[in-house]
């Protein structure tokens, strides 16, 4: 195991395929994690350790930790297999070893420089190609403006409850620190509950002109922070869950049925068929869009 720890995640991810750009200490490419056009994803080849921003929260470990992500459904000795495979009878490039509590202290070098008013045509035209109008947009979402270790991006900001932003564009899904779920509280015993926010912002486009149910709206942000977002949702009276139809949500939806009980309401079957709401929203007629105010 430590003998494996000491194996580049560099010399690993080039191995594999995944090529990058070296800036300094950090090493950047594209996620191995995710699909993106924008890196996010950067090594620190001094404590060979890899941090990832690519799915909306920083995830970050050793190499070990990277291996069961590429591999999923693998522990660690299916890691050190992978790795023995991958390397046997070969030389590799090895990096001293890093103390645990080193992790901690690689903090993420997204920085915002700026929040304003939508205004730069792609961000808005990628509202476009989502099928959400520019009046939902501006109501819910900011443009973003922020760097990564010294290079300038833009992006579309959804601001959470602790002051961050999920950060989103046609190619890069982010998110800036403080990371949380986003409580929106309209004062009402009835909660809709969505993963991201472009499935909330779809619900409110396939309302709008409409006499909206009074409820609150929680919106995770990401699938990690179900169980913290908990105590709001056990406060309300109902709770309307509009996840999404694969894995991560069958288990969030699970969960909820589990802890919440006859509170929740799963409403996946409205866009039976489709990833998620917005993808229905994207693919569904006018004539559909008329009838589902009974389901919502």
């Amino acid at each position: 195991m430590e003998q494996a720890k000491q194996i580049s995640i560099v010399d690993l991810l080039e191995r594999l395929g995944y090529k990058g750009k070296l800036k300094k200490k950090n090493y950047w490419l594209c996620s191995p994690l995710n699909n993106e056009s924008t890196p996010s994803f950067k090594v620190n080849v001094e404590k060979n350790l890899w941090t990832d921003w690519s799915g909306g929260e920083k995830r970050t470990g050793n190499i070990i930790e990277l291996g069961k992500l590429l591999w999923p459904n693998t522990d660690e000795s299916g890691v050190l297999a992978q790795l023995d495979r991958i390397f046997r009878g070969m030389s590799y490039s090895k990096v001293p070893m890093v103390k645990k509590e080193d992790i901690k202290k690689d903090e993420p070098e997204l920085h915002i420089k700026e929040v304003k008013p939508l205004f730069l045509f792609p961000l808005l035209n990628y509202f476009k190609e989502r099928k959400i109008s520019q009046f939902i947009a501006k109501q819910f979402c900011k443009e973003v403006h922020y760097e990564v270790d010294g290079n300038k991006y833009y992006a579309i900001g959804f601001q959470n409850s602790s002051g961050g932003y999920a950060l989103r564009n046609k190619y890069v899904k982010q998110a800036s620190m403080p990371n949380d779920y986003t409580f929106i509280n309209n004062g009402a015993k009835e909660v809709a509950l969505f993963e991201g926010f472009f499935d909330f912002l779809s619900y409110k486009q396939m309302l709008h002109g409409q006499q909206e149910p009074k409820r609150n709206y929680l919106i995770l942000n990401s699938t990690s922070f179900f169980e913290k977002s908990l105590p709001i949702l056990q406060e309300h009276d109902r709770v309307f869950g509009y996840g999404q139809n694969d894995k991560p949500g069958n288990i969030i939806t699970a969960k909820a049925q589990n802890v919440l009980k006859e509170k929740f309401v799963d409403e996946r079957g409205l866009y039976k068929g489709y990833k998620d709401l917005n993808e229905w929203l994207m693919n569904m007629g006018i004539t559909q869009k008329q009838g589902i105010r009974h389901h919502l």
